[in-house]
């Protein structure tokens, strides 16, 4: 079970807590401010049984120890930019290098690794918030970003992301939330079967970072547009780059901006369809994850998780034709992304 009362603790100065949601189903999460992360989703299959969907540790000390991007929010920027340069206005932008040739997640200390503002709760929602200064990770801009959970009737978790700046700057936040829908450290996630509503994706180069090319799916391993086991295809010379799934597709929309679906996994009579305003979805099986213990004891490996990361982008602020991350004073970033259980 996870200790409630290890989260209540100060971190950085700031009160640490864990929140739990709830709905009329019996569906429940728990959320820490620490990272805006996800702890525990106890999600139903289609018999209404309960299990918990995602991975983490029991006590606040495990999660600044161990994997710090479990089930958080990323920001200021989600995924690559390539050799961690962008160019606004005119002027151009060094961020930290932090993963081989370019910045990822926000740079050395990401929102993954903050406290945030604990603005409203009530039994089914949350609202966070974080203030991330001028300059911070050389980012410009002062920007406050709010994050909203809400477990809905439905049975769905929605996350509603909200931002506004003093200054043009760049964002793109997502969930990387570390799903197994047989249950946290219940073996890797090769049978669960996956679905994306996807014609095309961006082309990545050597640095997984991408080139700028846009590609159809027909023909390649990155078809995923009829469902099929991940299993299938995980072990592909073409996936061999990021050791398994790290990919981002581009969801079919009538019009950018339009909340749609993005795809769905199903594993263990349990499917989760994922929804989105955002223009992508970054698919990751786990690849990197390091041997150790999560909670109720279990063991957690490499491909033992999926991540459906909705998102803009990666390294959108070098490339003018992607959609723009940048965002300026008087305008408001507002993006969803909602994972449902059916």
């Amino acid at each position: 079970m996870v200790n409630k009362a290890s989260f209540n603790k100060i971190v950085d100065g700031k009160q640490v807590g864990l929140f739990t949601l709830k709905n009329r189903n019996g569906m429940h999460a728990d959320i820490t401010n620490y990272g805006a992360k996800i702890v525990t989703l106890f999600a139903p299959d289609k018999d209404g049984k309960l299990a918990d969907v995602v991975l983490g540790f029991e006590t606040l000390d495990e999660w600044l120890e161990k994997e710090t991007y479990f089930n958080t929010v990323v920001g200021r920027f989600a995924n690559r930019i390539k050799d961690g340069k962008f160019t606004l206005d005119g002027k151009q932008y060094q961020l930290a290098i932090n993963n081989g040739t370019n910045h990822l997640h926000g740079g050395n200390t990401g929102f993954n690794q903050k406290v945030w503002d604990v603005m409203e709760v009530s039994e089914n929602s949350l609202k966070l918030q974080y203030v991330s200064v001028d300059g911070e990770e050389h980012y410009p801009g002062t920007l406050t970003a709010t994050v909203t959970y809400a477990l809905t009737e439905d049975n769905a978790l929605s996350i509603h992301y909200e931002a506004t700046t003093d200054k043009p700057t760049i964002v793109g936040f997502t969930n990387h939330a570390y799903f197994n829908l047989k249950g946290a450290g219940e073996g890797n996630i090769r049978d669960h079967i996956l679905q994306l509503n996807a014609d095309f994706y961006t082309e990545i180069d050597d640095t997984q970072s991408p080139t700028g090319e846009i590609k159809s799916v027909t023909g390649t391993p990155m078809d995923y547009r009829n469902a099929q086991a991940i299993g299938e295809r995980i072990d592909d010379p073409f996936f061999a780059i990021g050791r398994g799934l790290d990919n981002n597709w581009i969801i079919n929309k009538a019009q950018q901006g339009d909340c749609a679906l993005a795809g769905s996994v199903s594993a263990a009579n349990r499917t989760m369809e994922v929804y989105t305003t955002l223009p992508g979805i970054q698919v990751y099986t786990g690849n990197w994850v390091e041997q150790n213990i999560g909670k109720y004891g279990k063991k957690y490996d490499v491909q033992y998780a999926v991540c459906m990361e909705a998102q803009g982008f990666p390294n959108s602020p070098n490339l003018p034709f992607f959609p723009s991350p940048v965002l300026r004073p008087g305008e408001t970033y507002d993006e969803w992304c909602i994972y449902k259980f059916v």
